[in-house]
């Protein structure tokens, strides 16, 4: 790993909240990822189960974690299964976590080999009368591959069809949604960096560079700092690419007179930061693009604020909904009469702005957590409204990051450059 040491209390205190949500006699099982293929002899790069990184700080293949907290054999109450290294290992793939490092990293005691998982599985289910399995229950995923846990459930009711199998989906979304006091300052760290390489971009960005030239600064900055790389594949998109939303191609050239709307942040300990800045080409916004950057920058500062204790995502959205619908009028593109008939279930201001403003954010950036429950002290939530003019060429995004606090809001990017002043004069500066 890139990134320094983590302090293991943040595993230590992770597990105690995890073990207070079992019921009595419970076992959860949980895998690291699966190393999955790339071509004939190669893999793509490995990235933790972020449930099992929650639980543990083991940031490493073939890791198994086993919670189990009321087992008649203290061994298995606690207990890592790790990939046992030898010589070829070694010369080949590089070090791997000794028994003593990985109870440094996690806090965890009782570390065994992983061969010896199967073995110690067949006494534990003698004992145990549910197990909890760890699914990839992220509402905006799609599973097409059967991975590891996956495999595992059907192996366990195949060879435990006695036993109840329970999901370990609604228990990691309720505690991984509020962050420890250690993931916050991580996740600062990965905006830290993130801010960096904006302001990296500022000085470099001009007529006639390529969007990819960009996005290698950007990664320069990242790796440069100890960050994982980028958290997600980011969008550098000029001109009309800038109203495709998931634009990643990232190979047209920078024009005079386009705006570069650039979506990305750091992975840093694998958290993730989400900025999104909109900048001119030429380091001069035209009076239009002014005007409609300073209605969305409008719309992101109303709209943060209301990210508070007790708010529901849905409801949020239909508000900063609202608000951007007043924007658009002043911007000419939507006409008043007009929303005053419109279908409330099909707002016009959708043309323009037809995503939602805020998702969850933490070590996935689109993190789990219950969109349906109320807001949480301890939350972070992105916030990025955008509008979008196709027959102009033009496409506006300004993205921070919140954390709510019992005193309000904190944005962990209050220190990246966002009006367009500022913007102007680091560019030209």
């Amino acid at each position: 790993m890139k990134y320094t040491a983590i302090n293991s209390q943040l595993f230590i205190d992770n597990r105690k909240k995890f073990i207070a949500e079992l019921p009595p006699n419970s076992m959860a099982i949980l895998f690291a990822s699966d190393e999955m293929p790339r071509s004939a002899d190669q893999a793509f790069v490995f990235r933790q189960n972020p449930d099992l990184f929650w639980l543990s700080g083991i940031d490493q293949e073939k890791t198994i974690l086993v919670i189990y907290p009321d087992c008649p054999n203290p061994l298995y109450r606690e207990a890592l299964f790790l990939r046992k290294t030898n010589e070829v290992i070694a010369v080949w793939e590089g070090h791997k976590y000794t028994m003593a490092e990985a109870r440094e990293a996690s806090g965890m005691q009782q570390i065994f080999w992983e061969e010896s998982f199967e073995p110690a599985l067949k006494s534990l289910m003698t004992y145990c009368d549910r197990v909890f399995i760890n699914l990839n229950e992220n509402d905006r995923s799609e599973n097409q591959v059967p991975y590891k846990d996956i495999r595992f459930a059907n192996e366990l009711k195949y060879n435990y069809p006695a036993h109840e199998i329970k999901r370990l989906g609604p228990i990691m979304a309720k505690l991984r949604s509020v962050k420890h006091p250690v993931e916050i300052e991580l996740m600062q760290r990965a905006c830290n960096i993130t801010r960096d390489a904006f302001k990296r971009v500022l000085k470099f960005v001009k007529p006639g560079v390529m969007e990819y030239e960009v996005e290698a600064e950007i990664i320069h900055e990242f790796i440069r700092q100890r960050g994982n790389g980028h958290a997600y594949t980011p969008i550098i998109a000029s001109g009309y690419s800038a109203c495709v939303l998931h634009y990643i191609e990232n190979n047209r050239v920078c024009m005079d007179g386009d705006l570069l709307l650039m979506d990305f942040g750091a992975e840093y300990a694998n958290y993730a930061a989400d900025l999104t800045r909109t900048i001119p080409v030429n380091g001069r916004f035209s009076q239009r693009q002014k005007d409609v950057y300073n209605a969305v920058l409008r719309v992101m500062k109303q709209a943060k604020t209301m990210l508070k204790p007790g708010a529901i995502l849905a409801d949020y959205n239909k508000e900063v909904g609202n608000i951007m619908e007043a924007e658009l009028i002043g911007l000419g593109l939507l006409d008043k009469n007009e929303v005053a008939k419109q279908d409330k279930e099909n707002p016009l201001y959708k043309k323009y702005f037809m995503h939602g403003t805020s998702h969850f954010l933490g070590i996935d950036v689109h993190d789990i957590g219950n969109r349906y429950a109320p807001m949480q002290v301890g939350n972070v939530f992105t916030c990025e409204p955008g509008i979008y003019i196709p027959e102009e060429k033009l496409g506006i995004r300004i993205e921070n990051d919140i954390l709510i606090t019992e005193n309000g809001i904190v944005d962990l990017m209050a220190d990246i450059p966002v009006e367009v002043e500022e913007i102007e004069d680091l560019m030209n500066s």
